[in-house]
């Protein structure tokens, strides 16, 4: 009776029986595995990236990730360690092992007798800051891993801009925390504790954490440095560099502005052109600096603006006229002799007008003043 009550359903209980047995453990192997999953591409080169263990710091860990971004080292193993039997094993070794050695791709800079910066290693380059594992590998790897992550190519005269750039504005700052080099002389007013290298710093263990394992705070400390540098590289890339090109532009055509070439006119308001306008009258050679900068607002009327004398400094190369400063509307037209200005403030180092001539004809009357002998005829 048993056996007629229940003998339709064994096909679906054997069939149980085959996935709890033999499929179920498959299947959670395969798509439910609790281990770390690893990038893999068609180019597997079972490649190691050789480092310290225990407590670590933002430079190796940023020299990681630009190995990582290259085609050889995309799916390397990085092996934390100080055993140098294992570091022999490594393909290259970065903060550890106490060598420098490009050739044989060592990059440690802890030794007594490592001095070197970009520029003693590239006299071509400013900084003197001293390298760490993150300045060597991105000396020596970086055009290659901007050429990878950009699609530039590496005689692109933009390449070596932004190459320069992220040194500069990115990995310099990290070369110096690790090395211990002090931003100024002095007694620092307040303290800066958001940095990159401070925030690595604190996915290490507490000093009295139950663990010490450093494993899981180091795969975090990647992931965040490799997602800032990518995106100050795309800032860098689509608006920094943009901007540049904007800028370039506008000396390249000063004398077709006005024939003193003092001035400069952009078309869009909004972009950042003081860094560029400095780097860029070196790069061009511009024998008269530049005094203005004409923009159009965000209502359609236009700003003339000082240039000032340095980037950090409100000092201007040529203030607009000390009798118009503070003056608005038609006292200032009628003031200047020009229709349709706004204002000047009160500083002389920015005005209005209505009109893109008026703005032009603020800044000819400006420097028209600045030629001209005093009244008096003293010097």
């Amino acid at each position: 009776m048993l056996w007629a009550i229940f003998a339709p359903f064994f096909p679906y209980l054997f069939l149980h029986c085959l996935y709890t047995l033999i499929l179920s453990p498959f299947l959670r192997k395969k798509y439910m595995s609790t281990e770390p999953k690893r990038i893999r591409t068609d180019n597997m080169t079972g490649k190691k990236i050789g480092t310290h263990n225990g407590t670590f710091h933002c430079d190796e860990v940023l020299a990681c990730f630009f190995l990582r971004q290259l085609p050889e080292y995309t799916d390397a193993e990085i092996i934390r360690t100080r055993d140098p039997a294992q570091l022999a094993e490594c393909d290259i070794v970065v903060d550890v092992g106490g060598e420098f050695d490009p050739k044989r791709h060592r990059y440690d800079h802890h030794q007594r007798t490592f001095t070197e910066t970009f520029h003693s290693l590239c006299p071509e380059k400013p900084w003197v800051t001293k390298l760490s594992s993150a300045g060597l590998v991105y000396l020596h790897f970086g055009r290659r891993l901007l050429t990878q992550l950009t699609q530039l190519k590496e005689d692109d005269r933009q390449l070596e801009v932004l190459y320069d750039k992220l040194y500069e504005n990115f990995v310099e700052e990290v070369d110096a925390v690790d090395n211990g080099i002090s931003q100024c002389e002095g007694e620092a007013r307040y303290t800066v504790s958001t940095t990159l290298s401070a925030r690595v710093g604190h996915l290490n263990p507490r000093w009295n954490s139950k663990s010490q394992d450093t494993e899981e705070g180091f795969r975090k400390a990647l992931k965040m440095v490799g997602e800032e540098f990518i995106d100050r590289l795309d800032f860098y890339k689509s608006s920094w560099l943009p901007a540049r090109t904007v800028v370039e532009e506008a000396v390249k055509q000063r004398h077709q502005i006005d024939p003193s070439g003092e001035v400069l006119l952009f078309s869009q308001g909004g972009c950042p052109w003081k860094e560029h306008l400095f780097a860029l009258e070196k790069d061009l050679q511009v024998e008269t600096p530049i005094k203005f900068v004409l923009y159009p607002d965000q209502n359609g009327q236009w700003r003339i603006q000082c240039v000032p004398a340095g980037l950090n400094t409100f000092q201007n190369r040529l203030s607009l006229l000390e009798e118009w400063r503070g003056v608005r509307d038609e006292a200032l037209s009628e003031l200047s002799g020009i229709k349709d200005c706004i204002f000047v403030h009160a500083s002389g180092f920015i005005g209005g007008n209505k009109t893109q001539e008026g703005a032009l004809e603020m800044a000819r009357r400006t420097l028209q003043a600045a030629v001209q002998p005093p009244a008096n005829g003293s010097s």
